[in-house]
């Protein structure tokens, strides 16, 4: 009997590297249970005219720019070879004839493929387009804690389509079991916690432009106060260590892509962050790693982070002000042991949603 042929939806975005990072991490899990996987690039004008004109555009905006973001484009790209990707494309506008017969499951998600503020969410991202016995979600992810009015009815149906769901917050789970009465839901952690270091350092290379072993990672996607700033500067004063910005655009390491991210992630001396998954790796590298509250127009999404610190135990790991020596020092044991549990949901759930004997 042939190996089932599964089918992967999820954001294409070349410029996260969560996006990408748990794209492959699903790829990878699913490839675990001897199965065919493919990602299908779900974008809008990803046919036609329109898609040409669009890629020319973003090469020539890249090129003005000169250098830096078309660097790290170009680093996107090379990661982006360790997806297998279908020979098939999807939009809303154009769905491939019997597409539905060419796989035997379709997952969408990880990431916040319902996520109604991205103006990137169609139908397909409830895989409209297969029969329902096929279309499941893995981990998927609503970034909100509640949806707008006036798509509570576009919410239900296309969620009560679903055969098998997962989502990846609490919150997701309130949603579904609010607009539609189903209790079939559960709720996992982030694909990406489903690897180990090992298998992570498969896709991991070191950045060409780190010329130090010891630094402190700095990966903030919202704005880093003077305070902040001049605490972790000095805190590499007093350890030696070089600091490196990695979203800072006029920083070398800007250029840095999923793969560089992950083995800046693995041996920095510390990792002061504001990021989900820059905390998530730190974790699974057994790197010591603050997080930081944000402070701008981004602190509504501070509650994923808050769920993670939570769910394993890691609360102490909040930047409260100041850095002290305890928090250069961890200690992830438990955690540890409470990601065994989560990954044996997850193996549960997939089992469920695959059909797949124990």
């Amino acid at each position: 009997m042939k190996n089932k042929k599964i089918a992967i939806l999820t954001i294409n975005d070349d410029d996260n590297y969560g996006n990408r990072l748990q794209n492959y991490a699903v790829q990878e899990t699913l490839k675990k249970q001897n199965l065919q996987v493919e990602t299908i690039s779900n974008q809008a004008n990803i046919v036609g005219i329109k898609y040409i004109e669009k890629k020319i555009k973003y090469i020539i905006k890249f090129f003005l720019q000169r250098v830096p973001k078309y660097k790290r484009y170009i680093q996107f790209t090379k990661f982006n070879k360790n997806i297998r990707y279908s020979k098939y494309h999807i939009d809303i506008n154009h769905i491939p004839k019997n597409l539905s017969k060419k796989y035997d499951t379709f997952f969408t998600g990880s990431d916040q493929v319902w996520n109604p503020n991205f103006g990137r969410m169609t139908d397909i991202d409830f895989l409209t387009f297969a029969p329902k016995e096929k279309r499941n979600s893995f981990s998927a992810s609503f970034g909100i804690n509640e949806v707008p009015k006036d798509m509570i009815e576009y919410y239900k149906k296309n969620l009560l389509g679903l055969n098998n769901i997962s989502v990846r917050e609490n919150a997701g789970k309130k949603i579904i079991q609010d607009l539609t009465g189903r209790t079939d839901v559960d709720v996992l952690v982030d694909p990406t916690m489903l690897l180990t270091s090992e298998e992570w350092d498969k896709v991991s290379r070191k950045p060409v432009q780190l010329k130090t072993d010891k630094y402190i990672l700095n990966y903030f996607l919202g704005e880093l106060s003077e305070k902040r700033k001049k605490e972790i500067e000095k805190v590499a004063k007093e350890n030696n260590c070089e600091i490196i910005n990695i979203l800072d655009k006029n920083n070398p390491f800007y250029q840095t892509g999923p793969s560089e991210f992950l083995y800046l992630e693995k041996n920095a001396f510390l990792i002061c962050t504001d990021s989900f998954h820059s905390s998530v790796f730190a974790i699974l590298y057994n790197r010591p790693f603050l997080v930081f509250d944000r402070e701008d127009n981004l602190a509504k999404m501070n509650s994923r982070i808050e769920t993670l610190l939570k769910k394993f135990n890691l609360q102490d790991r909040k930047y409260k002000g100041t850095i002290t020596k305890e928090n250069l020092e961890h200690d992830y044991k438990e955690a540890y042991k409470i990601l065994e549990e989560e990954k044996d949901k997850t193996m549960k759930f997939l089992k469920k949603a695959l059909d797949i004997d124990k």
